[in-house]
């Protein structure tokens, strides 16, 4: 339920725009393809980034048939301004809801919005819903504004009107350019970004006020379940600072939201299980990247988890938050 994609051919966003650094790619001989920001090398990736058929063969080798396909979180441009960001944003999922519709046995999309603006975020999540997407992606902060900030929360009741699931994946990490060495900023900066947050949707009175939106947190949740005693204690010894806008105690959120697997430690995952209950782990693998889990679940497989906890993440979590028929995939 955590997989990213992009078209093999993207627009030079940034020519046609005539300003920022948009993404778009440099093809090789050898079959892989430079992500350029601007005009400065961003990351290489290969063919399994777009190529939907090679990555049905890859996920067969681990006996997965169906993958949750959302674009890479770097493509949000949620800094853009807003017609471009639009205009981007409804290329990338045009090109999701094709492949859905080509694969519906294969692929299920998430869509990416302007989330920068209100009123266009909500049209586009409007668009995305009518050809077929289920729910969407967005960051872990808007330009460094917290999901709490009140212009948010029209985008989340919009989703819950129309059922519509989030998963929050962490971006413009904090402290990014003081902690470039040694790759921290995906290694200390995303678990810290997705407990911003999560702590942000709970304190804020978002998952209070809409209790039947379905969140997924990225990457096991982030930081924010191995630190939830020491969340739970500044909530209730400085409830002056942090209990301002929801007086509900961040403990009993705890398994109304969902969380992917990935936390390449078994150990780790029990301890997640233990508090979310294995309905609200999913399978996630962060898929084609390095730091994701490209095994698919293999780590679960070869553990001591009971079959019906496994059956759990494999699928049922999945296809509860996503609001799916297990049916529609056989």
């Amino acid at each position: 339920m955590h997989t990213h994609i992009i078209p093999k051919n993207l627009p030079n966003w940034t020519d046609k725009f005539g300003y920022g650094d948009f993404i778009f790619l440099e093809h090789n001989d050898n079959g892989t393809a430079d992500m350029m920001q601007g005009g400065k090398f961003f990351r290489r990736i290969e063919e399994n980034c777009w190529d939907e058929k090679m990555r049905i063969t890859d996920y067969e080798k681990y006996h997965t048939q169906v993958q949750v396909v959302c674009t890479i979180p770097v493509m949000f441009s949620y800094w853009a301004k807003v017609s471009d960001c639009v205009e981007l944003s409804m290329f990338l999922n045009d090109h999701i809801a094709d492949l859905v519709a080509r694969y519906p046995k294969n692929y299920i999309g998430l869509a990416t919005i302007p989330m920068q603006d209100t009123e266009a975020a909500i049209k586009e999540l409007e668009r995305a819903k009518s050809i077929g997407h289920v729910g969407i992606q967005i960051g872990s902060n808007i330009n460094d504004k917290n999901l709490s900030e009140d212009e948010f929360f029209p985008i989340f009741e919009a989703c819950e009107r129309l059922g519509m699931a989030v998963m929050i994946h962490p971006w413009q990490m904090m402290g990014f350019d003081s902690m470039k060495k040694y790759w921290l900023p995906w290694l200390v900066g995303m678990p810290a970004e997705t407990s911003r947050a999560a702590c942000s949707l709970i304190f804020g009175g978002i998952l209070e006020r809409l209790p039947n939106l379905r969140v997924c947190f990225s990457h096991a949740g982030g930081s924010f379940l191995p630190t939830l005693g020491r969340v739970e204690h500044g909530f209730n010894c400085r409830p002056d600072l942090v209990a301002i806008d929801n007086h509900i105690n961040p403990r009993e959120y705890v398994g109304k939201f969902w969380v992917d697997c990935i936390t390449h430690d078994i150990d780790a995952l029990k301890y997640i299980l233990n508090l979310q209950g294995s309905k609200r782990v999913c399978l996630g693998s962060d898929y084609p990247f390095p730091l994701g889990d490209l095994e698919i679940g293999k780590f679960i497989e070869d553990s001591d988890l009971s079959k019906e906890v496994q059956q759990n993440i494999f699928s049922h979590s999945t296809l509860e938050w996503l609001n799916l028929d297990e049916k529609s995939f056989l």
